[in-house]
C-alpha cells in the first residue's frame, strides 16, 4: 500500500505549475515602457464618478449590478471626484448643472476621462434646442467616449468602457513613439 504524502510535508507539488522557460532565460526581468505599464494598470482599475442626471442613470446603475457586473473590468464607482479618474455623465445636462459638472471635472486628478452616456448627454436628445438644455456635455468638458441610445442598454455602457480602455492603451503607445520627421 502506497502512502500519499500530505500537502504540508514539502514533498508534494500539489497544484504548482511547471517551471516556466522565462524563469531560466530571464529570471526576474521585465522589460516594458513605463507609459504602457502604467496604462495597463490604469485601464484595469478605473474609478468612476457616476453623474446620473436622468433616466440613463438607471441603466448605468444596472450595469454595476450582478447581472452585468462591471467589477470584472476593474471598474469601481467612487463618490468623490478627488480619487475618481472617469466621469460618466448619464442624462440630460441642463444649464443649471453645467457649472457643477465643470467643477467636479476640474477636481478630478489627471489623467481623467469622460464618458457621455445617452443621447441627452451627447447632443441634448429629445430636448434639443430647448432654452434650458446644454446641447451635449462636450460643450462644457472634453468627452472621450460617446455611448449612444435613449436610454442606452447596460451592454452599450460596457462597450463604451471597453472602448475607453482601448483608448488608454493606444494613447500610452502613441506617447512612447517618436514623432515622425
Amino acid at each position: 500500500m502506497e502512502i500519499v504524502p500530505s500537502v504540508g510535508d514539502g514533498r508534494s507539488r500539489g497544484n504548482t505549475p511547471a517551471d516556466s522557460i522565462f524563469d531560466h532565460v530571464l529570471p526576474n526581468a521585465v522589460v516594458a515602457k513605463s507609459a504602457e505599464l502604467f496604462a495597463m494598470g490604469r485601464k484595469s482599475s478605473l474609478w468612476t464618478l457616476s453623474f446620473g442626471l436622468a433616466c440613463c442613470a438607471i441603466e448605468m446603475m444596472s450595469t454595476h449590478m450582478s447581472h452585468h457586473d462591471l467589477d470584472r473590468f476593474g471598474v469601481v464607482t467612487w463618490p468623490s471626484p478627488r480619487q475618481a479618474d472617469v466621469m460618466i455623465v448619464a442624462g440630460t445636462v441642463v444649464k443649471k448643472m453645467a457649472d457643477p459638472i465643470k467643477l467636479l471635472y476640474e477636481q478630478m486628478p489627471d489623467p481623467k476621462w469622460v464618458i457621455a452616456m445617452g443621447s441627452c448627454a451627447t447632443n441634448g436628445g429629445p430636448y434639443y434646442r430647448s432654452y434650458s438644455v446644454v446641447m451635449g456635455v462636450d460643450h462644457i468638458i472634453p468627452v472621450d467616449v460617446y455611448v449612444p441610445g435613449c436610454p442606452p442598454r447596460p451592454e452599450a455602457l460596457m462597450h463604451g468602457i471597453m472602448q475607453l480602455q482601448e483608448k488608454i492603451s493606444k494613447d500610452a503607445k502613441a506617447l512612447g513613439e517618436a514623432p515622425e520627421a
